[in-house]
């Protein structure tokens, strides 16, 4: 194989690991703006979630606030009505954002979200949340899933 069919084999290999954004709904970002949310893996839309297994949620976002720190929340919504949804870390200073958060700048944060055997098979709303240091709203966006057995 030379060079050139190599190269084309190596670049249709990335495209098919790259995440395809995931389509979300600000739920009122007062402190920043969403550029991109990515969850690997999550071939369609709405994405489903098997039971068991984690997700990478990927958040691009930039900040028009200064903070400290960050905290993140996360709910299911199901019937209009948020339920916790627990993370295995709140901290987004450590769930890849370098802090302090300055203005204009733009971050990538990255969590995982488990899904346990015990949840029900449902589709529902996630909504997440990433708070500042005066507890508004770094980002908040919502994005359907489905869990599945």
């Amino acid at each position: 194989m030379d060079v050139r069919s190599g190269l084309v084999v190596l670049l249709c290999l990335i495209g098919f690991t790259c995440a395809e954004p995931v389509k979300f709904a600000d739920c009122g970002s007062t402190s920043g703006k969403v550029a991109d949310v990515d969850i690997v893996p999550c071939p369609t839309q709405p994405c489903q979630l098997h039971k068991g297994q984690s997700y990478s949620v990927n958040v691009t976002f930039s900040s028009t606030v200064e903070s400290q720190k960050s905290k993140a929340v996360v709910h299911g919504i199901v019937a209009g009505i948020p339920i916790p949804f627990p993370i295995p870390l709140e901290d987004g200073c450590k769930s890849g954002i370098k802090c302090p958060i300055h203005v204009q700048q733009s971050y990538h944060y990255v969590n995982s979200l488990p899904v346990k055997t015990e949840y029900p098979a449902i589709k529902l709303v996630v909504e997440w949340e990433l708070k500042d240091d005066s507890q508004k709203d770094l980002f908040c966006i919502r994005f359907p899933v489905q869990i599945v057995g």
